[in-house]
């Protein structure tokens, strides 16, 4: 039996409410389930964000006993901290080089490059050249 950690769509029409369940890979979308890991929330509050809450207890065994996360769940679980990013966000084109420069785990973009302030030091190397012993 294949785990899955996956998507369960709840709400009404136009209006999504998911819970990410672990589920046999054989059952339907909706269907029989193993445990709830928790919920997401697409649609922005009154504060503009969207909702999201993981039991990351209960989804760190599941991922430690070999289940596999579908890509919505993969991305979810990228931005709440839980696994590195997916391979396509990490990537500048379909099948072109890697890119390098650093994604914001929140939204997955990639993040402009801070520009660091290097104070200038003196070093100051003393020579003493009338070393007498």
């Amino acid at each position: 039996m294949v785990v899955r950690l996956r998507l369960s769509r709840f709400g009404c029409k136009n209006k999504p409410f998911y819970r990410v369940m672990a589920a046999d890979s054989r059952s339907p979308r909706d269907g029989k389930h193993l445990e709830v890991l928790g919920y997401y929330n697409p649609l922005p509050g009154q504060d503009g964000g969207k909702r999201m809450g993981l039991n990351f207890d209960r989804v760190k065994y599941w991922l430690s006993v070999g289940a596999q996360p579908s890509e919505p769940v993969e991305r979810l679980l990228f931005r709440a901290g839980v696994l590195p990013p997916p391979p396509m966000l990490a990537m500048g084109q379909k099948g072109g080089p890697r890119d390098t420069r650093p994604v914001h785990p929140m939204t997955g973009r990639v993040m402009a490059p801070k520009s660091v302030k290097v104070a200038d030091q003196k070093v100051s190397s003393e020579v003493d050249g009338d070393d007498k012993a």
